[in-house]
């Protein structure tokens, strides 16, 4: 089956078609990092993390570039006017902007190593190619499609007949964007910035041939884009809030300095929203992804996200007194049923004779048909335009037929043997293409010992609850959860533990 997209400029599916037969050029716009990383955030990156997994699993050799934006977001994204995202952060902290980037550019790695995303090939920053942006606008002047004013320079829409067409939008008719810029400068309302001249007090500048400024939002793709894979790239991702007019603005000012099409494949994943809003830093409405961490896995969190299609709107629950969420709690209780999948098959291994002698029984045969339907079934979810919440739906088909075998067998035979592993190997082997799974599996011997040591701890905390001694048996609690283990209290006064995973 060939792989499919769903292409946003063209409103259909699409096969993939990349430039090159085994090699995927593959830009995804990065964080803003002039803040906490929200769950927002984790939506679209852990997406991007399994599309580049999936294609390097298909054989493709995919070079992955996310930038990190430092500096040129303002305020107002689509008049393109404001103030500077990070430098306004750094006024009100009394640090130097630099000081904020490198801050939050940290805290954005650390919580996507958090949640098993893999690092990008490359992670640009915009501050670090102000030639390569200088560069472009220059080539974008003498080519008729930007102008010089008071040392900022305007791209001008009018040169661009095809601008609007990945939003799908006739943007020189819209007034409200005629109402939200400062007309003074500009050609056109709709005309966006490719370098602003920075005021005196400017902090994040560079010189130029218009003087002294620094570089528009917009150009900074662009120019990252081009240096590190070329005129077109195979796939560029970002979220669908940033269509218009971020995205609009990239084809636009690419495709009239490179003659040659921006992107091949666009994949915009929806957002995520709380309380019928988008979460967002800009309206102050959302969960850090170190809170969704205080009392639930990363990997629950990751599962869950990965059970929306990555194009598709999410509605996220949050129980903010219990800062807990109900969907999270219930991905890690399906979570749990794969990690349960996969340990009775290994008890069942370890039952098992190590001959595999003789003739397969009809439940091990049974269990063949099912590991290959299943195995077919995640690849077609897959090559369906990256249809996690589908192969989440094969990993369950795989998880519930080893569990089904491993209960029903009378014996367990060794014949049976290649066809438990190999059901158990597709399990992990095809949840680890969506960064799941991978936190293993404690040793037998292990194990035993620690369900006796947990057992003997939280009856030593219900003790210490009866005394009303809760300043212990919240202690208790917390340095569990400190080594990865959660307790949780129920009704009736039962204390049941997991990992957290």
């Amino acid at each position: 089956m060939a792989l499919t997209v769903h292409s946003v400029l063209h409103r259909r599916k699409e096969e993939f078609a990349p430039l090159h037969d085994d090699f995927v050029g593959m830009y995804v716009c990065g964080p803003t990092v002039y803040d906490l990383p929200h769950l927002g955030h984790a939506k679209t990156y852990i997406a991007f993390d399994a599309i580049v997994r999936y294609l390097r699993h298909r054989g493709y050799r995919v070079l992955y570039v996310q930038n990190i934006t430092d500096v040129g977001h303002l305020t107002d994204e689509v008049a393109n006017e404001g103030e500077d995202k990070v430098e306004a952060r750094a006024r009100q902290r009394h640090v130097h902007p630099m000081q904020i980037a490198e801050t939050y550019t940290r805290e954005y790695f650390r919580a996507m190593d958090a949640l098993g995303v893999q690092r990008p090939d490359i992670s640009p920053r915009a501050s670090g190619h102000v030639p390569e942006i200088i560069a472009l606008t220059q080539r974008l002047i003498e080519k008729g499609h930007a102008y010089e004013v008071n040392g900022s320079v305007y791209f001008d829409v009018g040169s661009f007949p095809e601008y609007g067409k990945l939003s799908h939008r006739e943007v020189a008719a819209e007034p409200e964007v005629e109402s939200r810029v400062e007309t003074e400068e500009k050609r056109h309302p709709a005309d966006f910035a490719l370098w602003k001249r920075a005021d005196p007090g400017h902090i994040m500048q560079w010189p130029s041939p218009w003087g002294i400024g620094y570089p528009g939002w917009h150009v900074e793709c662009s120019a990252m884009a081009n240096k590190y894979i070329g005129p077109t790239l195979d796939i560029h991702g970002g979220g669908v809030e940033n269509i218009f007019p971020h995205n609009e603005d990239e084809i636009a000012q690419s495709e009239a300095a490179n003659d040659a099409p921006y992107v091949r494949h666009w994949l915009l994943t929806g957002s995520l929203r709380i309380g019928g809003q988008k979460m967002s830093k800009s309206l102050g409405n959302f969960v850090t992804i170190d809170q969704a961490l205080e009392n639930h896995s990363p990997e629950a969190l990751r599962f869950y996200l990965l059970q929306a299609h990555y194009a598709s709107p999410v509605d996220f629950q949050w129980d903010a007194e219990r800062r807990r969420s109900p969907s999270i709690e219930e991905a890690q209780r399906g979570l749990d049923r794969l990690y349960g999948a996969s340990q009775a098959a290994r008890r069942w291994l370890e039952s098992a004779s190590a001959a595999a002698e003789g003739e397969p029984t009809p439940e091990g045969r049974a269990l063949d048909a099912e590991r290959q339907a299943g195995d077919d079934q995640f690849h077609e979810a897959m090559d369906d335009d990256f249809n996690t919440p589908r192969a989440v739906a094969a990993l369950f088909t795989l998880a519930a037929a080893l569990n089904r075998f491993t209960g029903q067998a009378a014996s367990a035979s060794g014949a049976d043997r290649p066809r438990v592993e190999a059901a158990r190997d597709t399990l992990q082997q095809l949840a680890r293409v969506l960064g799941l799974l991978e936190q293993g599996e404690a040793e037998p011997a292990a194990a035993v010992q620690l369900d006796a040591a947990l057992e003997r701890v939280i009856a030593w905390r219900q003790a210490a609850r009866q005394r009303r001694d809760f300043g212990l048996s919240d202690q208790i609690r917390d340095d569990l959860r400190a080594v990865g283990i959660l307790l949780e209290d129920h009704p009736g006064g039962k204390t049941t533990w997991r990992r957290l995973h």
